[in-house]
């Protein structure tokens, strides 16, 4: 099994409606703060920061319970597969202990100054992939 990362989210009352629930897009918005914090913890700041990159191309996203204004929320991060230059996460979004939404992303390696994909490094992959 790949490495798992949880990442503490800190809600914002905008975040929050009128009815006391977390937004869909909060939610959407807490799976890209887990992404982060794992490319950061997983793969180092040159992931964030270098010529090469992971940019998102595919994200489906499964709302399975209400987050409640006052419930704790964490996100968990998976890397579910590697691929020749595109890698899969899953993450899952826990309110007060419970799984309240899921997403799965597809996140391609891009090479900014050639503006093209490129294959998943043979370092970052080791990263991905191990316990």
């Amino acid at each position: 099994m790949a490495r798992t990362t949880e990442t503490p989210i800190q809600k914002r009352f905008s975040d929050v409606d009128p009815f006391q629930h977390v937004n869909n897009v909060s939610q959407q918005m807490y799976f890209d703060v887990g992404k982060v914090d794992f490319y950061q913890r997983v793969l180092g700041d040159e992931v964030l920061l270098g010529d090469l990159r992971i940019v998102t191309v595919s994200t489906a996203t499964s709302y399975l319970a209400q987050v409640r204004m006052h419930d704790p929320v964490t996100v968990t991060t998976t890397c579910e597969k590697v691929g020749t230059t595109s890698l899969t996460l899953f993450q899952q979004l826990l309110a007060a202990g419970r799984v309240c939404s899921e997403s799965r992303s597809v996140m391609v390696v891009f090479d900014f100054p050639t503006q093209r994909s490129a294959p998943v490094p043979a370092a970052w992959r080791a990263r991905l992939l191990a316990d």
